[in-house]
């Protein structure tokens, strides 16, 4: 992109359907200018042979092993407490119609 821009911010905010007063259209065009600006300083490095990332680290899954034969709840004891119960499970309200 040039150095120099050349933003119709009455138009880009009729595009986005907003009316905005003259004061909000001179602050989000100095602030679209400074992101173009950014953009024109990240457009002159090299990047060609940089993989492109979702996330500036590494992400892994932390997954523990499963555990068994722990203590559990008593089935009976934990349905006792729900408003229904059915053939040994919760009973919810239909929440699709």
């Amino acid at each position: 992109m040039p150095e120099s821009h050349q933003i119709d911010i009455h138009h880009i905010a009729r595009l986005a359907r907003l009316q905005l007063t003259e004061e909000e259209a001179l602050q989000y065009h100095a602030q679209l200018e400074g992101i173009l600006s950014y953009i024109d300083t990240l457009s002159r490095y090299e990047l060609g042979e940089v993989e492109p990332t979702a996330h500036a680290m590494p992400v892994f899954d932390v997954i523990r092993e499963d555990e068994t034969g722990g203590q559990s709840l008593d089935k009976d004891a934990v349905l006792c407490n729900a408003p229904k119960s059915t053939a040994g499970q919760f009973q919810i309200p239909k929440v699709i119609e």
